[in-house]
C-alpha cells in the first residue's frame, strides 16, 4: 500500500509475482477480455494494472503497450479500454503510429541495457542499480549504498552473486556509487545521457528495477512512462515505482540513462527519480568515495567568456579565456549567444545562473550568431580554476 507522504522506494515489498492485474479487480486474476481493436499487434489481451504499466521480461515480446499512461483527451487506452490517465501532461492527438514508435524503440533498447540493471543487497532489504562503465562502475541512491567504504553483495542479471565496495555519497541529492569488486572489465554498461539539459516535459522514458528483489521467474521489471517535471538535480515521471526499485534507472527510448530512482509517492504523477546532473558534478568526488552534503552556489560548470548586453538579442562574447573549454569549442570574441541548449538567453544574469545550474562535464549546445549565420557549437563544461591557480 503506498503512503500519502513521500518514502524512499527500496523498503522490503512483498514477493512481486508475474502475474498482471485488472484495475477493475485489484488483486484477482485478469479476466478475459475481447478488445474491439488492438492497440498494437501481437498485444496481450491480459496485462491491466492498477498502477499503469508494469511489464516482466518473459513476456515482453508479447505484451508492449498495455496499461501505458497514455493521455489522449485525457483518457489512456489500456488494451481496448479506455481509463483516466494523469493530467499533469496532456498529449493530444497520439495516434496508433506513436504507439508503434515507442514500442520499436523499447525493444530496440531493451537487450542493450537489461544485462545491466542489478539488485543491491542491504539491512533494509533490497535496492536496484544499474552498471555504467565496463571496469563495473555502479550508480544507485545514496540511501542504498548509506556510507563509504562497506561491501554489498549484488545479484546480477543471470541471477549469479557479486560483492561492490560502496564509494561516495550525495545527501543533498540522494546520488551514489558502488564498485564491483575484481579485475573484470568487460562488464555489461549502459551509456549515460550527456546533455542532461536536454530532458523535456512530455517525453517517454522507461523505468527498470528489480522491485521485491531478484526473480528468475519474472526478471527485470519494465514500466513506459514520461517525463512529467525536471529541474537541475531531479526528475519527476508517471513511471509507477515500488518497494526495491530505489537507484535502479530510468532510461530515454535511445538507451541512454537519464535518471536514478529516489522516492515514491501516493500518485504515479510524483515519482521523483535523481538526474544525472549530481553524478556529473561530483563524479571524482563520488568515485574518490566523498561525502557531499550541500553543494555551494560555486560548484557548477565553468564556460570561459566574458559577456556584454546585446542591443537586439542574446549576449554579445566580448573575450574568450585562454584554454577555457569555451576556446577548445571553437567560441570567438563577436559571437552572439541566443539559446543554451533549449532556453532562450536573456540577460548575462540568466546566462550566468544557467551555467551555475549545470555541473562540471555537462555537455552543452549553444546557439550562436556569427558573420550573420547562425550555427550550434558544442562546449563540455569545466571546472572554475582555483584562485590560486
Amino acid at each position: 500500500m503506498r503512503a500519502s507522504r513521500p518514502h524512499y522506494a527500496c523498503p522490503p515489498a512483498q514477493a512481486v509475482t508475474a502475474r498482471l492485474y485488472s484495475p477493475a479487480t485489484p488483486g484477482g486474476d485478469c479476466p478475459p477480455l475481447q478488445p474491439s481493436r488492438p492497440l498494437c499487434s501481437g498485444i496481450d489481451r491480459c496485462g491491466r494494472n492498477p498502477y499503469g504499466a508494469v511489464f516482466f521480461m518473459r513476456r515482453l515480446f508479447r505484451l508492449w503497450l498495455i496499461g501505458l499512461p497514455l493521455a489522449a483527451g485525457g483518457m489512456g487506452v489500456v488494451s481496448g479500454r479506455e481509463l483516466p490517465v494523469p493530467g499533469a501532461v496532456k498529449a493530444e492527438g497520439i495516434t496508433l503510429a506513436d504507439l508503434q514508435q515507442v514500442q520499436r524503440g523499447v525493444q530496440a533498447m531493451l537487450p542493450r541495457v537489461s544485462p545491466a540493471v542489478v539488485v543491491l543487497r542491504h539491512r533494509q532489504g533490497t535496492a536496484s542499480g544499474v552498471i555504467v562503465s565496463p571496469d563495473g562502475l555502479i550508480l544507485t541512491a545514496a540511501h542504498v549504498t548509506e556510507e563509504p567504504g562497506k561491501r554489498m553483495n549484488v545479484v546480477l542479471a543471470d541471477g549469479k552473486v557479486a560483492v561492490v565496495t560502496t564509494l561516495g555519497l550525495d545527501t543533498a541529492t540522494d546520488a551514489g556509487m558502488a564498485q564491483l569488486r575484481g579485475n573484470r572489465r568487460d562488464w555489461p554498461h549502459v551509456p549515460l545521457r550527456r546533455h542532461t539539459g536536454q530532458t523535456r516535459v512530455g517525453e517517454w522514458c522507461v523505468a527498470m528495477g528489480h522491485p521485491g528483489g531478484y526473480d528468475e521467474d519474472r526478471g527485470v521489471v519494465l514500466r513506459v512512462g514520461r517525463v512529467l517535471k525536471h529541474s537541475a538535480n531531479g526528475l519527476q515521471s508517471d513511471c509507477v515505482l515500488m518497494g526495491g526499485d530505489s537507484g535502479g534507472p530510468l532510461f530515454d527510448l535511445r538507451g541512454q540513462l537519464i535518471g536514478i530512482h529516489s522516492q515514491i509517492w501516493e500518485g504515479r504523477e510524483q515519482n521523483m527519480h535523481i538526474s544525472l546532473a549530481p553524478f556529473f558534478r561530483g563524479w571524482e568526488t563520488l568515485k574518490d568515495g566523498g561525502v557531499i552534503r550541500v553543494w555551494s552556489s560555486g560548484s557548477g560548470g565553468y564556460l570561459g567568456v566574458a559577456t556584454v548586453m546585446d542591443e537586439t538579442k542574446g549576449l554579445t562574447v566580448e573575450e574568450v579565456v585562454a584554454n577555457s573549454p569555451a576556446e577548445k569549442a571553437g567560441f570567438k570574441a563577436g559571437d552572439r549567444l541566443l539559446r543554451l541548449d533549449r532556453t532562450e538567453i536573456e540577460d548575462d544574469t540568466h546566462f550566468s545562473r544557467l551555467i551555475k545550474e549545470r555541473p562540471p562535464g555537462d555537455l552543452l549546445q549553444l546557439r550562436i550568431e556569427r558573420g550573420g549565420q547562425e550555427q550550434t557549437l558544442e562546449v563540455l563544461l569545466g571546472r572554475k580554476p582555483s584562485s590560486n591557480s
